[in-house]
């Protein structure tokens, strides 16, 4: 059970659904005539990954990858760790990575050089969030739901230790539940 006063609502579920149509339809203009191959970076992109592959109007493929540099912590390591890496080539292929929240940016940055090294026509991001002040990589995302402050949220996929993935908004969870 989400205990609702450990979070402070940050974008409702109506908020999310306009955002994804608005980066669906750009990307769906963006690669017509393409096809797109999208890889989702698990476990936080699931959610935003499936909402956002239904409103490409494109003829795509999907894979997934699995890192690490959190654990159950709310700060990056700093080391990146694969723990599933995709399971087809992307040699040729318009490639556009999706990823829940980028912060430092080490992860994400780590994850696109390796890809680029594998031969794809192009390589592009998609976040549903961005917090450019925590930035230490120099990453830039192609396609940005939102821009935050410095928080540290859930929901939508997103959590913190494996939990409050579930819940529909995207929330910033209070300091007093981490610093516990």
């Amino acid at each position: 059970m989400l205990n609702l006063e450990e979070l402070d609502i940050l974008y409702t579920q109506e908020e999310i659904a306009q955002t994804v149509a608005r980066l669906g339809a750009k990307i769906t203009r963006d690669y017509e005539g393409k096809e797109l191959l999208v890889i989702g970076i698990l476990k936080g992109a699931f959610v935003f990954m499936a909402d956002l592959i239904r409103v490409i109007n494109l003829p795509l493929s999907v894979d997934f990858m699995e890192v690490s540099s959190y654990g159950d912590s709310t700060i990056s390591s700093g080391e990146v760790r694969i723990m599933k890496d995709l399971q087809h080539s992307i040699e040729g292929k318009h490639v556009l990575v999706v990823e829940d929240i980028v912060d430092t940016g080490v992860t994400l940055h780590y994850i696109t050089e390796i890809l680029k090294k594998r031969g794809p026509k192009s390589v592009k991001i998609c976040c549903l969030l961005d917090k450019p002040s925590r930035r230490n990589s120099p990453i830039v995302s192609d396609y940005v739901g939102y821009e935050i402050p410095d928080y540290f949220v859930v929901g939508y996929g997103l959590d913190y230790a494996e939990k409050h993935r579930n819940y529909p908004a995207i929330c910033v969870l209070k300091p007093s539940v981490y610093e516990r």
